[in-house]
């Protein structure tokens, strides 16, 4: 022992090769903001000198509330000695579900509209609120959310923060956010 403190970090997931269609799940299809849709959201914010801001979701795809009755096996090596046969029943959509994206894709649509967000009739992944004369839009990518305003964004990031729990709330660097998708 070296005497410091090491921390590693785990992730539960599904074992999705396990579900079948119809029985499981019936969508796992979830809507993707279209490079060119981010492309022209870029370019409004830079002519309009825009703030650009980024989020990283965390645990994004664990926030949903399942439709369906969800059971999986006891996690290997942590079974209930007592009952090792029990399964347990998923209370929300965990990573590698085939519904997990779908879920996660329907909670951010609701959070957002609740505070006044309106989706895009062009693109399903572009959300838009006009107040007075702040502009606010938010691009959804997966778990990763660009947060385009025209005013002091402050306000907004703590909005959006109430919303969804993050890792990091940063401006956004253009180049290597871009180069992430």
């Amino acid at each position: 022992m070296d005497g410091k403190v090491h921390t590693y970090k785990t992730r539960l997931v599904a074992k999705d090769y396990t579900q079948t269609h119809v029985i499981d799940y019936e969508e796992t299809f979830s809507p993707l903001a279209k490079i060119k849709s981010i492309r022209i959201m870029l370019a409004i914010a830079a002519f309009h000198d825009y703030e650009i801001w980024q989020m990283d979701v965390k645990t994004a795809f664990l926030n949903e509330k399942l439709t369906k009755d969800v059971f999986m096996a006891q996690l290997e090596g942590f079974e209930n000695a007592k009952y090792p046969k029990r399964v347990c029943k998923l209370q929300k959509a965990m990573y590698r579900l085939k519904q997990a994206s779908p879920s996660w894709n329907l909670y951010f649509y609701e959070k957002v509209t609740q505070f006044g967000f309106s989706r895009s009739k062009d693109e399903s992944c572009i959300y838009v609120k006009v107040s007075e004369s702040v502009v606010v839009f938010l691009v959804l990518y997966v778990d990763d959310i660009l947060l385009i305003r025209n005013e002091n964004v402050t306000k907004c990031i703590r909005l959006v923060g109430e919303m969804f729990r993050y890792e990091r709330f940063r401006r956004c660097n253009v180049y290597s956010w871009y180069k992430h998708l």
